[in-house]
C-alpha cells in the first residue's frame, strides 16, 4: 500500500505560555484531592510529623487484649469456675441443717449460676472498656481498629449474655416438685 501526501503540513507554533484547559462545564472526578506526584519519595513528609518507630504497639496490644477478654467472657474463666464452686459449697453449708427443696436449689445451684454470670460479665465489661478506649485513641493503624472493633463486639455480646444469665432470662432455675 502506497500512501501519497499532497500537502505539506507546517509544524505547530511553539509558545512559552502555559495553555489553560478550557472549562467545558464538567467538574473533576474527585474534588479536594491533591495529587502529589512524587508521593513523598524525598522523605520530607511535607511538614507532617513522622510516626515514631513502634507507634501503635501499645494500642495494638490493648486491642488484642480486648478481643481476648471478650472471647474469655463468652467461654468462661477459671475464676468464674472457682467462684461458682465456692458458692455451691456455701449453699451446701447453709442448707445442710435442713431447708426446703426450693431453698436448696436456690442456695446450691442458683447462687453459683449467678456468680458465674457475674464474673463473666466483669470480663466482658473490661473487654468493652478496653476496646472503646482503643477506638478513641488518635492515629491508630487500621488493623488495630479492626481488632478493637472485634473486642468491642465480643465484649458487648458477653455483657448481654451475662445479664441474661444473671437475671434468668434464657433459662430459669428448676423448681421443686410439689
Amino acid at each position: 500500500m502506497d500512501i501519497k501526501t499532497t500537502e505539506k503540513t507546517e509544524p505547530a507554533e511553539k509558545t512559552d505560555e502555559a495553555v489553560e484547559p478550557e472549562d467545558n462545564g464538567t467538574e473533576p472526578l474527585v474534588e479536594g484531592v491533591d495529587v502529589d506526584v512524587d508521593e513523598d519519595l524525598d522523605g520530607d513528609l511535607d511538614g507532617r510529623e513522622a510516626p515514631a518507630a513502634g507507634a501503635g504497639v501499645g494500642s495494638g496490644a490493648a486491642a488484642v487484649v480486648s478481643a481476648a477478654l471478650g472471647a474469655v467472657a463468652l467461654t468462661g474463666t477459671w475464676t468464674g469456675k472457682v467462684v461458682s464452686e465456692r458458692e455451691t459449697l456455701v449453699g451446701q453449708i447453709k442448707t445442710s441443717g435442713g431447708g426446703t427443696p426450693t431453698q436448696q436449689i436456690s442456695e446450691i445451684y442458683g447462687d453459683a449460676w449467678h456468680s458465674t454470670a457475674l464474673v463473666n460479665g466483669v470480663f466482658a465489661l473490661l473487654a468493652l472498656i478496653v476496646a472503646v478506649t482503643v477506638l478513641l485513641l488518635p492515629r491508630r493503624p487500621a488493623w488495630v481498629r479492626a481488632v478493637a472493633v472485634a473486642g468491642a463486639v465480643l465484649g458487648g455480646l458477653g455483657v448481654l449474655l451475662s445479664i441474661g444469665t444473671y437475671f434468668d432470662l434464657f433459662l430459669s432455675l428448676p423448681t421443686a416438685g410439689s
